[in-house]
């Protein structure tokens, strides 16, 4: 049975912390609830570690502690506790020095007279505009506690998204690695064996021999220069991405492509419905919500089209037909857009759409992999079948030269 990681506050207003056995979390708030105490996070030990934490900054937090304080602090304004008093058990139970102070200055920014959303936004790019907005929006209409609630299950759905899609790329890059790997040690290490044979015995090698000879040659005398090479190529790249002009033609190039261009726009597609729809669940109005929600998608390109539809949208244009003139969001999404709109359901149909798309993407993604791994497969056995045959043809030449 695995242990869980609790933390909770018992009706004295002690924070309480320890470990229970239980076959679910679940079941650890709810025994936590039967004794009375406010559960506040339930975690498996040992699910904690992740990968972002390797390469994290040390100023800002990472997606799963904002996500985990989100959670955390719904659920104490939901139970009735002030919001400086729920701060303060967050500063209790932070998990590490880094979140502490951050929660520290946030809830002292509110004892001195300030909003939440106020102090977040003076800990300086630790939390998104979207995120401010949201808190902002829930503080103007008294409904914080949900607005929260519905914020944790927006990063919790984001996070799962990002997740799929990691896991989803981890094999076939383990299969890249491996592959380039075995070539390497193949080209630099075995075949230098038989070069010192083949030019003993002279004569003209096969062109197949020759290349793989030389490609051989090249990683092991000038490997250098090919790193030095490829670290250019990412250096220049990464410039052309920080400038707004190159980045907006690579993100057309890349939502022109065939298969990542269709993945990219149901996951743009996913991030906009999503956004737009929390914001206009807690009161944001439309525009304001396209104004956020453009600074969250990451293709320049359709973020651009965002923004020209939220200024035809200015002029009364309805949503669903603004977008439509961009041609790069799905018209299942435009038909579920309209749909929300003539109903007068916007936000539950951009919700309902995001739902859609999150699925769509994940399956999408899951054949590209299933297709992906057997094609680098074969790719590897072909050039690993390559080389071994321009070894032994030469090693025949050589044998007809003999006899």
């Amino acid at each position: 049975m695995p242990m869980f990681e609790y933390k909770a506050v018992a009706p004295s207003g002690e924070t309480l912390t320890g470990e229970m056995d239980a076959p679910t979390a679940d079941l650890v708030i709810a025994h936590l609830q039967e004794a009375g105490n406010i559960p506040v996070s339930a975690r498996e030990v040992g699910s904690g570690f992740r990968l972002e934490t390797l390469f994290r900054g040390r100023r800002g937090l990472s997606q799963r502690e904002i996500g985990d304080l989100t959670q955390q602090l719904s659920t104490l304004l939901s139970a009735g506790l002030p919001l400086d008093r729920s701060l303060g058990i967050l500063t209790e139970l932070a998990e590490n020095e880094r979140i502490r102070d951050l929660v520290e200055k946030v809830r002292n920014h509110v004892r001195e007279g300030g909003t939440l959303s106020e102090g977040l936004e003076a800990r300086h790019g630790v939390f998104s505009r979207f995120y401010i907005n949201m808190v902002r929006a829930g503080e103007i209409g008294g409904s914080l506690d949900q607005t929260l609630s519905r914020m944790s299950e927006y990063l919790e759905r984001a996070k799962e998204l990002k997740d799929g899609v990691v896991s989803a790329m981890i094999y076939p890059a383990l299969l890249v690695i491996l592959a380039i790997a075995s070539l390497i040690l193949l080209m630099v290490y075995v075949i230098p064996q038989f070069t010192p044979m083949f030019e003993e015995f002279g004569g003209d090698l096969p062109l197949m021999t020759r290349i793989v000879i030389f490609v051989g040659d090249t990683l092991q005398n000038f490997w250098w220069g090919l790193i030095g090479g490829f670290l250019l190529i990412v250096i220049w790249f990464r410039a052309q991405m920080a400038r707004p002009t190159s980045r907006r033609v690579w993100d057309g190039r890349f939502l022109a492509t065939k298969w990542l261009g269709d993945v990219i726009a149901k996951i743009e597609t996913a991030r906009l419905s999503r956004t737009t729809g929390t914001l206009l669940i807690n009161g944001v109005p439309l525009l304001s919500a396209l104004s956020i929600a453009k600074n969250v998608m990451t293709n320049t390109v359709l973020a651009d089209d965002v923004a020209e539809a939220a200024k035809q949208v200015k002029t009364g244009t309805p949503l669903a037909r603004a977008l439509s003139n961009s041609k790069h969001f799905p018209r299942m999404a435009l038909q579920m857009v309209n749909v929300g709109e003539e109903t007068g359901k916007l936000d539950d149909m951009l919700l309902k759409v995001a739902d859609t798309y999150d699925r769509e993407v994940r399956v999408t993604i899951d054949r590209l992999m299933a297709l992906l791994v057997p094609v680098m497969t074969l790719g590897l056995a072909a050039m690993i079948g390559f080389i071994v045959m321009s070894v032994l043809v030469a090693i025949l030449g050589i044998n007809e030269m003999i006899a």
